[in-house]
């Protein structure tokens, strides 16, 4: 009896451990990119899955010019949204993750979505680079930001800024 006792509890026990909510997220991680393909860059990738639907989640944007020319240096030119191969990724510097819940990462998506969809001109070197876009990605997932910074074109030195707007990112 008592062995039939602890087997109908192990039995309970992996029943309910299966109906509990899995422990989903999505990690947002914050990157620079020093000089070398083009120039500094910044952007996001956001990995993990997605609690309310399992999705999984492995996606990276950036903004940035179409063509880098020099034309960049007068004015408002063709801007688009990137995503980079892997390999750009892990030679790029992670500053920071935060972890953030399905609404959130709606709201990052929604973002993500304005941007793209931006009338074009839509890339200006002074107000709308990849920095701009790191600082509205930064907001959306709940971080203070400095819209005021003086490091609108450095990536690292920007995020940097925001970590220490941000005690205890990692």
């Amino acid at each position: 009896m008592n062995r039939l006792r602890s087997l109908l509890a192990a039995l309970v026990a992996i029943v309910l451990a299966a109906a509990a909510p899995a422990q989903a997220k999505v990690v947002v991680s914050f990157y620079s990119h020093d000089f070398g393909e083009r120039f500094p860059h910044g952007f996001v990738t956001l990995k993990g899955r997605v609690d309310s639907t399992g999705q999984i989640v492995d996606y990276n944007y950036g903004f940035t010019a179409r063509s880098v020319t020099p034309a960049i240096l007068l004015g408002a030119v063709k801007g688009y949204v990137q995503s980079k191969e892997e390999k750009y990724v892990t030679k790029s510097d992670r500053q920071f993750s935060v972890t953030v819940d399905d609404a959130t990462y709606g709201r990052l998506l929604t973002k993500v979505r304005e941007w793209q969809d931006r009338e074009q001109p839509s890339y200006d070197l002074g107000t709308r680079n990849c920095v701009h876009f790191l600082m509205e990605m930064a907001a959306a997932a709940g971080l203070k930001v400095n819209r005021n910074s003086e490091y609108f074109k450095k990536p690292k030195s920007f995020l940097l800024e925001v970590k220490r707007l941000n005690p205890g990112l990692e």
